[in-house]
């Protein structure tokens, strides 16, 4: 009995779309343009403590399609998820916290962004695949080169 309370756990409590917004600035004037629109993606993860053992992981994405410098339309969206994560080693946890969960989360995001552009009534924008262990190790390299750690 003793053994299974020790036991890894990871388990997902809740996904859920925490925020989404969209904006038309310059609808819809901008609309009748022939350009080809510029599109910048920018994607974060962040993590905060929910109770002992629970965390709340969110994978966010802001999408911004500009014609010279006016903004077509500009999505921000933040999925999170609730995820149980207990037991598991402490050198183990960032990558948990910072791979897995972000793994899980992504899909939706992704789902959620394409669907709120297409009801836009604009092509859908479909964000890439994401490699969040790379994601991870970057930002895990740029925070060491920061407090000093890595030579530059």
């Amino acid at each position: 009995m003793a053994e299974q309370d020790n036991s890894p756990v990871f388990q997902i409590q809740r996904v859920y779309l925490k925020d989404l917004s969209l904006e038309q600035p310059n609808s819809p004037a901008i609309l009748l343009e022939q350009e080809q629109p510029s599109v910048d993606i920018q994607l974060g993860v962040e993590a905060t403590p929910v109770a002992e053992g629970v965390y709340e992981v969110a994978v966010t994405a802001t999408v911004q399609t500009k014609i010279q410098e006016k903004t077509v339309f500009l999505v921000e969206a933040k999925q999170a998820g609730i995820f149980e994560i207990r037991n598991v080693p402490e050198d183990q946890m960032g990558g948990v916290i910072g791979i897995a969960c972000p793994q899980i989360i992504y899909p939706y995001l992704r789902g959620n962004v394409a669907d709120v552009v297409t009801r836009a009534g604009f092509p859908p924008v479909h964000l890439a695949e994401i490699n969040f262990q790379a994601m991870y190790e970057q930002q895990q390299a740029a925070a060491a080169q920061a407090e000093g750690q890595l030579p530059q």
